[in-house]
C-alpha cells in the first residue's frame, strides 16, 4: 500500500499548523503618498527601494542596473540628477526600461542645481515619479526661491518630493541660527541636540513652505539621514512626533560589508518595530565591481526577519558543533537555498504566499526535530556517531525518514511537492497570501 503523499499531510494539519504567527505591526499613523503606481504610507507595505551608482548619462548602463534591482525587488530607484547630460538621459532610461517591461517608478535625486535642471528639461520633470530635494544645499541665501522652483515643477507635473535633510549637508544658515540660540540660552543644550533638533527644523520648515507654495500634505515623504545608530533612532524618534508625513528610512552611508549590513540591520530594526518607517534603503558601499543589488536583499531581509514581510522561503540551520563534524549539513543547507533563488522568479509568479515557506535543514538530533517541526517542512540530518538516517517533518508531523545517498534530491522532490500541493492552483492553501 502506498505511504502517505505530501498533500495528506498538509490536508490533515492545515491550518492548524501556522507557524510562528506575527502579530500585525502597529505602525505610526500616516497619510499616503504615492510614488507612481506604488503607496507608501502606513495604511501599505513598507516599500523597499534603492539607488543606482552608475553615470546617469549612460543611458544603457543606467538602465541595466535599474532592471537588476527591479528584479531583485526594489519598489522605487533613483537615480542621480546632477548635470545637463544626466538630466537628459532620464527620459531615454525610462523608456528603455518600459520597453523591458520594466515599470519601477524612477526616482530623481537633486542637490544644488536641480530647480535650474528641472526648470531646463521638462521631460525629466514628467518622467520622473519624484523628487528628492535636499534643504541643506538647495541654494544658500536663495535657498527659498529655489526650493520654490522644484516645488512650482512638482505642482505642474503632479508629482510628489521627499524633502531628504541629511546631517552631512545640514542648511548652515539655520544651524548657526540654533547654535547662537542655544549659547545665548540660560541653560544651552549639548551640541548634538542642537544638531539633531536643526533636523528637524529643515525638514518641517521645508515642509511647511512647500505646502505654503501649493504643495498637497499627501505629496510629502521626510527623511533625516544620519550614519549613526543611535543618533537614527533618536531624530527620527522626534519627528515621528512632530508630523504624519510617511518617512524614508536608512542609514546614510552605512559602510562597507559587515559594518553596513549590521548597522542598517540596527538602526532599522529599532525603528521598525515601534512602527516609524514607511519605506526603506540600505545604503551599502560596495566592493569594487560588485553587485548592487545586495541592498535590495539586505533591506528585504530585514523586514523578513522582524516578520513585517515576505519575500522569499526562509531556511534555518544550525551553525554547527562538535556533534556535526560533517559539513553535509551545511552543503546541504546551501543547496536548498540556491535552489529557493533559482525557483522564486516562476514561483513567485505561479504560487501565491510561497514566499511564507519556512524551511530548516538541522545537523545533529539536539535541536534537530524540534526546530524541524516548528517549519512547514524541516529535516533533521545525523550528528557524528548518529544512526544514518534523517526524518523529515511536514507541517509539525513526520512524514518520512530518508537513508542514503540521495537525501538531497529526495528533499527537494518533497519541497516541490509541498509547493505545489500547498500553493498551487486548487492546494489547500490557495488564495492564502501574507498577512502583511
Amino acid at each position: 500500500m502506498a505511504g502517505p503523499t505530501v498533500r495528506d499531510s498538509i490536508v490533515r494539519r492545515w491550518p492548524a499548523a501556522i507557524f510562528r504567527t506575527m502579530p500585525p505591526l502597529n505602525r505610526r499613523q500616516t497619510v499616503t503618498v504615492r510614488v507612481g503606481q506604488v503607496p507608501v504610507g502606513s495604511a501599505h507595505p513598507i516599500v523597499v527601494q534603492s539607488m543606482t551608482n552608475t553615470d546617469t548619462a549612460d543611458v544603457a548602463g543606467t538602465i541595466r542596473q535599474v532592471a537588476a534591482l527591479a528584479r531583485a525587488g526594489s519598489q522605487l530607484v533613483r537615480v542621480t540628477v546632477n548635470n545637463d547630460e544626466a538630466a537628459a538621459a532620464v527620459p531615454a532610461i525610462v523608456e528603455g526600461l518600459a520597453a523591458q517591461g520594466v515599470t519601477v517608478p524612477i526616482i530623481g535625486d537633486f542637490h544644488y542645481n536641480g530647480h535650474l535642471l528641472l526648470t531646463r528639461y521638462p521631460a525629466t520633470a514628467q518622467a520622473l515619479a519624484k523628487y528628492r530635494i535636499n534643504p541643506g544645499n538647495v541654494g544658500g541665501k536663495r535657498a527659498d526661491e529655489n526650493f520654490r522652483s522644484i516645488i512650482e515643477v512638482a505642482l505642474r507635473n503632479e508629482k510628489p518630493v521627499r524633502i531628504g535633510v541629511n546631517w552631512g549637508s545640514l542648511d548652515q544658515i539655520l544651524l548657526t541660527e540654533l547654535m547662537d540660540a542655544n549659547a545665548r540660552s540660560a541653560a544651552p543644550r549639548d551640541a548634538r541636540d542642537v544638531m539633531m533638533e536643526a533636523m528637524l527644523e529643515s525638514a518641517l520648515r521645508s515642509a511647511a513652505l512647500a505646502e505654503q507654495i501649493g504643495m498637497p500634505h499627501d505629496r510629502i515623504i521626510l527623511s533625516a539621514k544620519v550614519s549613526g545608530v543611535q543618533d537614527l533612532v533618536d531624530v527620527y524618534r522626534l519627528l515621528a512626533g512632530r508630523c504624519d508625513y510617511p518617512f524614508h528610512l536608512g542609514l546614510t552611508e552605512a559602510g562597507m560589508g559587515m559594518k553596513g549590513i549590521v548597522a542598517s540591520a540596527a538602526g532599522l530594526s529599532i525603528l521598525l518595530q515601534e512602527g516609524i518607517g514607511d519605506t526603506i534603503r540600505v545604503s551599502l558601499t560596495p566592493k569594487p565591481g560588485g553587485d548592487r543589488t545586495e541592498e535590495v536583499l539586505v533591506a528585504q531581509q530585514i523586514l523578513q526577519s522582524l516578520g513585517i514581510r515576505s519575500f522569499a522561503p526562509q531556511v534555518t540551520a544550525c551553525p554547527g558543533c562538535g556533534r556535526t563534524t560533517s559539513t553535509f549539513f551545511q552543503q546541504m543547507a546551501e543547496d536548498i537555498q540556491g535552489y529557493l533563488r533559482e525557483q522564486m522568479p516562476s514561483w513567485r509568479e505561479k504560487y501565491p504566499g510561497v514566499e511564507e515557506l519556512k524551511l530548516a535543514v538541522m545537523g545533529c538530533v539536539v535541536n534537530g526535530p524540534g526546530e524541524s517541526k516548528h517549519a512547514n517542512i524541516g529535516i533533521s540530518l545525523p550528528g557524528t556517531f548518529e544512526e544514518p538516517k534523517a526524518p523529515v517533518y511536514v507541517d509539525g508531523r513526520l512524514f518520512v525518514t530518508l537513508k542514503g545517498d540521495a537525501i538531497v534530491a529526495e528533499f527537494l522532490k518533497i519541497l516541490d511537492e509541498y509547493v505545489e500541493s500547498r500553493y498551487g492552483a486548487g492546494g489547500v492553501a490557495a488564495g492564502v497570501g501574507s498577512p502583511h
